[in-house]
C-alpha cells in the first residue's frame, strides 16, 4: 500500500474521529483533494523510501504532536545526519501544512489543531513494528 493510499484511509479515519467532536465538525470532509493537499501527499509519498530505514533503525519516530522527531541522532552516520535533519525538516512542514490545509480547505481554519491531534493519533497508531513512538512523553517501540 503506497502512502496516499494510506494518507486516504487516515483522512476517512480521521473524519470518523472529528465526527465524535460535534456536529459541526461531522461535516468536515478530511478526504478532500484540493491540489494543494494532493501536492502535499504526493511530496510525502517520495520522501517516505528515504524516512522508513530512518524510522527502522530508531533514529526517527512519530511525535505525539504529529510531527517526525529525531530521536537517536547516534543511530544516523555523521556523513548522513545533515541529510536526514532535511529530510525531517521537509516531513514536518509538509505535515504542518497538510493539517492546516485539510482544515482551510473544509473552510474551518480554526480546525487545524483539531486535524493535528487526530492525525497525531492516528501516525501512531498505524506505525509499524519496530518504529518508535511518543507516548506520555517517553518513546516506545511498537
Amino acid at each position: 500500500m503506497n502512502l496516499s493510499m494510506v494518507l486516504t484511509r487516515w483522512c476517512v479515519l480521521l473524519c470518523l474521529a472529528l465526527g465524535g467532536m460535534g456536529a459541526v465538525h461531522a461535516q468536515g470532509n478530511l478526504e478532500i483533494d484540493t491540489p494543494a493537499v494532493s501536492a502535499l501527499r504526493q511530496s510525502m509519498q517520495q520522501r517516505h523510501a528515504q524516512l522508513a530505514p530512518l524510522y527502522a533503525a530508531g533514529a526517527i519516530g512519530l511525535a505525539a504532536d504529529g510531527s517526525v522527531a529525531l530521536r537517536d541522532a547516534s543511530a544516523i552516520p555523521l556523513a548522513q545526519r545533515a541529510q536526514a535533519n532535511s529530510l525531517l525538516a521537509a516531513e514536518n512542514a509538509d505535515r504542518a501544512a497538510l493539517y492546516r490545509e485539510i482544515a482551510r480547505a473544509n473552510g474551518r481554519p480554526e480546525w487545524e489543531a483539531d486535524v493535528r491531534r487526530t492525525f497525531a493519533q492516528r501516525w501512531i497508531d498505524r506505525a509499524q513494528p519496530g518504529w518508535y513512538v511518543q507516548q506520555g512523553g517517553n518513546w516506545v517501540r511498537k
